[in-house]
């Protein structure tokens, strides 16, 4: 099935903008020495919403395989949609990063451009620090880790069904020695579960 033709894009240019986006334009294409996907970081930025997290899931991944710097963030209070993730991405290769959606069949729902602070995506995580113990909460799933040891010592929230294996499987391990959630995770709490492992690894890695 084709993506539709009839995108909604939210937040028009002003007309006084026009000029500075086109000289945006004009230096961004005559730099020959770009190469590659864009990198995130100091870029105009926009989000993309979707119908469900499943499709966020599929985008993810579909975009991160090809080498684009993506980000799964929380939607900003402006943007209602059912859904709730976002995927962040470089404004200036929305169209290369939409023609790659359309080749797998994933439909954003809207794009939406970040200019004002209301339209900023939210931080995924939350984080609390008990003194010897971390806990990194992303979406649904917590995840608690031992600071002196790194040792996985609790997991819980979600509701899935296979919360209590991935418990089973990763409590009591530290966090190189247990299997990554994406490697035996089945469902969306996997999902979650992986992305506040990923994020207790970042933190972990700065001590």
């Amino acid at each position: 099935m084709a993506c539709p033709g009839n995108l909604e894009r939210r937040g028009r240019v002003p007309d006084q903008d026009q000029e500075g986006l086109r000289l945006k334009v004009v230096a961004f294409f005559g730099n020959k020495r770009r190469r590659g996907p864009a990198r995130l970081e100091n870029q105009d930025r926009g989000i993309l919403v979707f119908e469900n997290t499943s499709e966020v899931i599929r985008a993810e991944n579909s975009l991160k395989s090809r080498g684009w710097k993506v980000r799964v963030m929380g939607p900003p209070p402006e943007i209602r949609s059912g859904c709730d993730l976002v995927i962040e991405f470089p404004l200036i290769e929305e169209l290369n990063i939409l023609r790659t959606l359309r080749e797998v069949d994933v439909c954003p729902l809207q794009v939406v451009p970040v200019t004002s602070p209301l339209l900023q995506p939210v931080d995924l995580f939350q984080a609390k620090d008990f003194g010897r113990y971390l806990m990194v909460r992303a979406a649904n799933m917590k995840l608690t880790v031992d600071k002196e040891t790194q040792r996985i010592v609790n997991i819980s929230g979600g509701g899935c069904p296979d919360v209590p294996y991935l418990a089973r499987e990763m409590v009591g391990r530290s966090l190189d020695e247990t299997p990554s959630p994406a490697q035996i995770g089945h469902t969306l709490c996997g999902y979650a579960l992986q992305l506040a492992y990923e994020e207790m690894k970042r933190r972990c890695s700065q001590w």
